[in-house]
């Protein structure tokens, strides 16, 4: 099967979100190539390089996010790609550098890229708790062990970013159970399952995209756990009645402060929320138009160059 590779260049902060823009269009695999996590890796004192070519660490380089598409299917979707860029862009201007968004294609042979892409990953450990483990890998749980399994064609959200995985420890550190949890933007689903997994009585999961809500579902009945799950295509839960115990947020800094007069409607008196994708920049931007709602800031952690916060109502 041939597949048309669209390469598209921006910048590391806006990275996450062109990926999953490229992800509504392909069940083929998404890539991001970013030169600051070379660098990163590099200064990783438990990884040896032998020789690296010096240019690698011009962090001058654009950030380049590949998504492989069926060729037949290549008209149809480039446009709409393009648009949905167009619009994150327009969305996010004045706060977030999408670059030149620069696009380039090409035809590739690709029988063997989604195994090869599958092969990629493997069971994800994070925490104490929580094992991520892709659908098409046999896996045998330990004691203790929390399995979440994860379809991680359809939408953003393995568990492999930083991001992520911060919400998940830090999920793991603050849920009770019971809880009722509220995940805003759930893309995969995995926080959402993760809550009902460690004990919360009930997860709703919202997002604006379809492929994620679609997701979101596959992946709450894979678990076992479609009965604990409510899935809404929505932005934010419109019902203030719905409140929840813990809420989770793993947008960006930008999108979090446009949200912040909206999430706490939806948070239990002395209820537990969660913020991550948050770059250094606009760290204290978001702490403060939390603040603003009455909201305390209780924790704050770093992985790389993202943050997740910790408020309390």
């Amino acid at each position: 099967m041939k597949f048309t590779e669209l390469t598209v260049h921006t910048t590391s902060e806006a990275s996450e979100v062109v990926a999953d823009v490229m992800w509504r269009y392909t069940n083929y695999g998404v890539a991001i190539s970013d030169v600051k996590d070379v660098i990163a890796l590099q200064k990783d004192r438990a990884t040896y390089w032998d020789y690296m070519d010096e240019s690698l660490k011009d962090e001058s380089r654009d950030v380049l996010v590949k998504a492989f598409i069926a060729l037949d299917a290549t008209a149809e979707t480039l446009p709409l790609i393009r648009a949905d860029l167009e619009e994150a862009a327009a969305n996010g201007a004045g706060f977030i550098n999408f670059g030149s968004l620069e696009a380039t294609r090409r035809e590739v042979e690709g029988d063997d890229w989604l195994e090869i892409w599958r092969k990629h990953f493997r069971p994800l450990h994070i925490g104490g708790k929580v094992v991520i483990v892709p659908e098409w890998i046999e896996y045998e749980k330990n004691d203790g062990e929390v399995v979440i399994i994860l379809d991680s064609n359809m939408a953003f959200g393995t568990g492999e970013h930083e991001t992520t995985s911060m919400c998940l420890k830090l999920l793991q550190s603050h849920i009770k159970d019971g809880d009722v949890c509220i995940d805003v933007g759930c893309g995969s689903g995995i926080l959402g399952i993760a809550a009902v997994k460690l004990g919360a009585s009930l997860a709703y999961l919202t997002d604006i995209d379809d492929i994620a809500v679609k997701s979101a579902n596959h992946n709450a009945v894979s678990n076992g756990v479609s009965d604990k799950t409510i899935v809404a295509h929505s932005d934010l839960l419109n019902d203030t009645n719905v409140k929840g115990d813990i809420m989770l947020a793993n947008i960006t800094g930008e999108i979090l402060c446009r949200l912040a007069p909206s999430i706490p409607k939806n948070l239990k008196k002395g209820g537990v929320l969660i913020l991550s994708g948050i770059i250094e920049s606009r760290l204290n931007m978001v702490k403060e138009a939390f603040r603003a709602q009455g909201l305390s800031p209780v924790e704050t952690q770093r992985d790389g160059e993202w943050f997740a916060l910790v408020f309390k109502s």
